[in-house]
């Protein structure tokens, strides 16, 4: 008898389920170092911090992650593709134009925090970890301007939205619930042509 299909569905489910355990202890890792920043600021960001948190010895978090600079990778990574599925999941049935402006926006507003400890670690650390933020802004700005807005319209309004998600991020004197909805709406008009 040929044990080898046997075998190998064996092999399969130790692999997947080890796959599986390994990318949720990453995940936790990830959080642990975003809570870290996020509560305690950048100074504090040290593998001996992060395995605290995360409840892991600092050998164990090194196999996962062998430096500071691999974590903040790793968050900005996650973060980042977060946020991406973020704007493409919000109103798939708004076809008109400035769609991609518009998701763009609710992503950034919708959870202000969401960049902020990846952006802050980079930024403190070694500023050419910001290179996948770049990227993907360049990215956005691109679509933004092929949004069916007119290219220069839209970037102010891209740009309205950063400055609204920068004074949310760091607490410089956000506008107060009944403005920021204000704001919002009149924003949502203007990228409708009303």
């Amino acid at each position: 008898m040929d044990n080898k299909p046997e075998r190998r569905l064996w092999l399969w489910k130790i692999y997947g389920r080890n796959k599986y355990i390994l990318k949720k202890l990453d995940d936790e890792l990830l959080e642990a170092t975003q809570r870290v920043i996020n509560d305690r600021g950048v100074a504090y960001l040290t593998i001996e911090n992060v395995a605290k948190e995360a409840g892991v010895s600092k050998g164990g978090l090194l196999y996962h992650f062998p430096s500071k600079s691999a974590l903040i990778q790793g968050v900005i990574k996650e973060v980042l593709g977060r946020y991406s599925e973020e704007m493409e999941n919000i109103d798939t049935n708004d076809i008109d134009n400035g769609h991609f402006l518009r998701s763009y926006a609710e992503a950034s507003l919708n959870n202000p925090q969401q960049l902020r400890a990846g952006l802050l670690a980079a930024i403190a650390t070694d500023k050419e970890l910001l290179k996948p933020v770049q990227d993907h802004y360049q990215e956005w700005q691109e679509k933004i301007e092929q949004d069916g807005l007119d290219p220069v319209l839209a970037t102010i309004y891209r740009l309205v939205i950063d400055g609204l998600w920068f004074s949310d991020i760091f607490e410089l004197a956000p506008p107060q619930e009944g403005l920021r909805r204000d704001i919002l709406e009149r924003f949502d008009s203007l990228t409708r042509g009303k």
